[in-house]
């Protein structure tokens, strides 16, 4: 009885995780859209007229510097994501098995660090959003900076930390739970 419901057991605890997210998010007040083009736009024309052409070359090369930096970013931020969808699936894809050791005395570690592990990445998913909105609310910070350099590198620190924090959001899932 318990394998033929292991598929319906492991979606439940991702149903929960993803009610968690849901709940979380809708607790988030204030805006975390983004509106940079308005924001560069009125950063640049009140500031690119004051600067020399020495000032214009080197925000242009900081600027394509950051942007290249930023992609890289993106993409590893993707990763993270789509790294973790396949998680999701490889767990569910093998739930009979560790579920089946679960009724034995000698391996019935192996079922519950399973589940462990399945509530682990259902909070990963609450952690991913939480450090989403927490880069938003930052970066809109910015927003409002009068100097386009420390603007520029602030943002390009923010997505530093983003994508350092994503990465973390599976372990510390796993050392709440104490799943291995």
């Amino acid at each position: 009885m318990l394998l033929s419901k292991t598929s319906d057991i492991v979606m439940a605890i991702f149903d929960v995780g993803g009610h968690m997210v849901n709940e979380a998010a809708s607790t988030i007040t204030g805006s975390t859209a983004l509106n940079v083009g308005a924001t560069i736009q009125s950063m640049f024309s009140s500031q690119l007229s004051t600067m020399e052409i020495g000032e214009l070359i080197g925000l242009g090369i900081e600027t394509m510097f950051c942007s290249f930096c930023m992609k890289i970013m993106s993409v590893l931020i993707t990763v993270i994501l789509y790294g973790r969808m396949i998680e999701i699936y490889l767990y569910v894809s093998v739930a009979p098995m560790p579920f089946a050791t679960l009724v034995n005395r000698e391996w019935g570690s192996i079922g519950s660090n399973y589940i462990k592990g399945c509530i682990a990445l259902a909070f990963q998913g609450f952690f991913i959003m939480v450090c989403v909105a927490i880069y938003a609310v930052l970066v809109n910070a910015v927003a409002v900076a009068s100097n386009l350099h420390s603007a520029l590198w602030q943002v390009m620190a923010y997505t530093v930390v983003l994508c350092f924090s994503l990465f973390k959001t599976g372990s510390l899932a796993k050392s709440i739970l104490h799943a291995s």
